[in-house]
């Protein structure tokens, strides 16, 4: 596809030889020959000058480039439509495998398409267009919308209700048991886990996430709402509209998060607690208390971030600044070998 022809398609302005055929997209750094590359970061701009790549996407305000270009106010936005274009998601045909077990009482809409060994149980109504891979299991009295997608080895637990367009990545788990034990002086006694799951519109949860079904009522996770790989969301979580959350987080029951909550990677929440519209969590932080709106926390317990930051730059002086303490406290005659640790290292 020629340069000039892309740059119609993605609303980009041309610079250089518009007539240049591209054969694919590719990051900066192992671009082929032929293939449409792009740089954000203004100090990886240098990477073009040694870069094989036929055309590069870049901002409006980039340097001059030797390659031909395509100028955007918002080039990883363009790159995505640019890979969206050259490697299109393949058509699949409709139909149900020989190797299905569908209920009689079942509901699937026009255009499904059923893989091998999937089993849907009774009174599951799915909407039109969905893809249910290999090994998917759908218990019974499940509500699915239009355009459902289940990888391979998805299970959704009874009851639960799915919205439009949400796509299940491989060995999700939706609706399963929360984590519900009274303690008794004869053993642990298991609580009954009678509540629901709820997954609204336009939701895309990654492969190997669980979202527990709630004690009593429902978990919920809010509309356009984005769940990397191995995400734990405890029984009666609710999740706002917009979020974004990274890999190995783990909400403990009854969190809940505002719209646009943005969480990385390995956040951990005590449960019970809320974290407001709009607020974001550095990865690996422990959250133990609510998170006011609008605000970032990181750390161990979760503080604001800045001033996480701050102690974080000290924590590397420590050993320095207790030696001299120590030996303020020699001069002036106070403190004492037992009273704090050592002051080797």
């Amino acid at each position: 596809m020629k340069l000039s022809e892309i740059a119609r398609i993605l609303h980009c302005e041309l610079h250089g030889d518009g007539d240049v055929e591209i054969t694919d997209v590719a990051p900066v750094e192992d671009a082929p020959p032929g293939s449409l590359t792009f740089v954000v970061d203004r100090r990886r701009a240098r990477e073009l000058a040694t870069s094989r790549a036929a055309a590069a996407l870049l901002p409006p305000d980039a340097p001059d480039v030797t390659l031909p270009s395509l100028r955007t106010s918002e080039p990883y936005a363009a790159f995505v439509a640019a890979v969206e274009l050259f490697h299109p998601s393949p058509a699949r045909e409709p139909g149900v495998h020989p190797t299905a077990v569908i209920a009689a009482t079942a509901r699937i809409g026009d255009g499904a398409v059923i893989g091998p060994h999937v089993v849907i149980g009774d009174r599951v109504e799915i909407g039109c267009r969905a893809v249910l891979d290999a090994h998917v299991v759908v218990y019974r009295d499940v509500r699915i919308g239009e355009a459902f997608t289940a990888h391979a080895g998805v299970v959704v637990r009874e009851g639960v209700r799915i919205g439009h367009r949400v796509t299940l990545h491989a060995g999700a788990v939706i609706g399963s048991d929360g984590f519900g034990f009274l303690p008794l002086p004869d053993g642990h006694r298991k609580i009954p886990q009678v509540g629901g799951v709820v997954i609204e519109d336009d939701v895309e949860i990654g492969a190997n996430t669980t979202v527990d079904r709630a004690t009593l009522g429902a978990t919920v996770i809010g509309h356009g709402t984005k769940i990397d790989n191995l995400v734990m969301v405890g029984h009666g979580c609710r999740i706002g509209p917009d979020c974004l959350i990274a890999a190995q987080v783990g909400l403990a029951g009854s969190t809940t998060l505002g719209a646009r909550v943005m969480l990385g990677g390995q956040v951990g929440s005590a449960g019970h607690l809320t974290v407001g519209d709009g607020a974001r969590v550095a990865a690996q932080s422990g959250v133990h208390r609510d998170v006011p709106p609008r605000h970032d926390y990181a750390g161990y317990p979760a503080v604001q971030a800045r001033e996480w930051r701050r102690a974080s730059a000290c924590m590397p002086r420590l050993p320095a600044l207790f030696r001299r303490m120590r030996r303020v406290e020699r001069a002036v005659g106070v403190g004492s070998a037992e009273d704090a640790p050592g002051d080797e290292g």
